[in-house]
């Protein structure tokens, strides 16, 4: 899809509060739901993922099981409300092996498991809003000892609100983020792939106060 394409700084792949914000995407449900609400929060549209079975609603990108997405963007970040419940997203990526290797990261897991084709990853979820910033490239040089190549596929599963995906050159500051993505200034970090969570935070800005409350960033390999 976008392997083709100038890829430098941003590249969203959804954006919720868009006129077609799953135009990219399939879905696919099971036992659940997958539509728009507005968030009480954030105050605007966002897309509710709801299910019995997290591997049986879910929505992909690309839309096409025969499509690549291409993207070679190294960071890929999520934008995710936390509903207390279970919730999964799946990353597929080529390394310079041309091996497709797969990363499920869950809050249903406690720890991390590798296999030959497929990492398992946990993820502990605040309350409220997340920022899941994933680093492709160095989860995959720590799991496989190979380089990142392209992002090929995603899938986000149940339970949660979307308001976000997107790509990007490198992990940067909230300060350098155009105002639609990013809904806080607070900041924890968490797991990498080999180290322990660490927490650092900072005070939220005075007219943003009310929104940002229970927002947190969550940083795989960053």
């Amino acid at each position: 899809m976008f392997r083709n394409s100038y890829q430098n700084g941003l590249l969203s792949i959804f954006y919720s509060c868009g006129s077609r914000p799953l135009r990219l995407w399939s879905k696919n449900v099971k036992n659940g739901y997958v539509k728009r609400v507005t968030d009480e929060q954030v105050k605007s549209l966002v897309l509710e993922l709801i299910g019995n079975n997290v591997v049986s609603t879910y929505i992909a990108c690309p839309a096409d099981m025969s499509e690549s997405l291409g993207i070679k963007l190294p960071f890929l970040v999520l934008i995710v409300k936390n509903l207390k419940k279970y919730f999964t997203f799946e990353i597929q990526v080529l390394d310079d092996k041309q091996t497709r290797r797969k990363f499920t990261v869950s809050n249903a897991s406690t720890q991390t498991r590798i296999r030959n084709f497929e990492t398992t990853l946990p993820v502990n979820l605040n309350p409220g809003w997340n920022n899941i910033q994933f680093n492709m490239a160095e989860i995959t040089k720590k799991a496989y000892g190979t380089n990142f190549v392209e992002c090929t596929r995603i899938h986000i599963h149940a339970n949660c609100r979307l308001r976000r995906v997107f790509f990007s050159d490198k992990a940067y500051p909230d300060e350098e983020l155009p105002k639609s993505y990013k809904l806080f200034q607070r900041d924890t970090s968490a797991h990498s792939l080999n180290t322990p969570p660490d927490t650092a935070t900072r005070s939220p800005s005075q007219d943003n106060k009310s929104e940002q409350s229970s927002s947190s960033k969550r940083s795989f390999a960053n």
